[in-house]
């Protein structure tokens, strides 16, 4: 690209050397070239188009009361918390439902819904270490009654195996102090001895 003092010179106007600065100086100040001009206009259109869709965009409001749209929007977002907040309730209540449930089972409860009646759910729903605190409240209750609870202790909860020769030798007297486990695994093993004893 030839540079102004060419072309001034090429038509027969020459600048001075002394002048040349100052010129160079007063010239940029106010002109500009053709590359900084496209790039000029092509700014202005970019800028010309985003206006008039911006002006497109807002004559899809004309006629629209802005509040009544607003007040749909908070309606929408508050309705949408609501929903998002019941489903990670949901979910959180299947969750402690499981573990409460698996714990329950593990402690070796006999009825499951006797002993959940015992425990305090919401505090254990609340609690950040679910398992520990379900672990530890079920073992409170078990301690406070432990007939609700399957005993591992053979003279709590004894079996009788089937054939067993002691099962024969079991009298009215013993049958009487039986507890109802102990009458009801009699019953399973040798249902003719638990008749006999019953008197039926």
């Amino acid at each position: 690209m030839k540079s102004i003092f060419d072309i001034l010179t090429e038509i027969g106007v020459e600048i001075p050397e002394e002048k040349k600065g100052d010129f160079d100086k007063a010239f940029k100040a106010n002109y500009k070239t053709v590359a900084e001009v496209d790039k000029i206009t092509a700014a202005r259109d970019n800028y010309k188009s985003q206006l008039e869709t911006a002006q497109t965009a807002l004559k899809e409001f004309d006629g629209v009361d802005v509040k009544d749209l607003q007040d749909k929007i908070n309606s929408l977002t508050a309705d949408l918390e609501k929903k998002d907040t019941e489903y990670n309730q949901k979910v959180a209540d299947m969750e402690f439902n499981s573990v409460l449930d698996g714990a329950i089972s593990s402690s070796g409860a006999k009825n499951a819904k006797a002993v959940k009646a015992l425990l305090d759910l919401e505090t254990l729903k609340a609690s950040k270490n679910q398992a520990d605190d379900i672990k530890t409240a079920l073992e409170t209750v078990k301690s406070e009654n432990d007939y609700m609870f399957e005993s591992k202790e053979p003279i709590k909860n004894p079996v009788y195996p089937t054939n067993n020769p002691k099962i024969s030798g079991i009298t009215k007297e013993d049958f009487a102090k039986m507890g109802y486990s102990q009458r009801l695994n009699l019953k399973k093993t040798d249902p003719n001895k638990y008749n006999e004893l019953k008197g039926e």
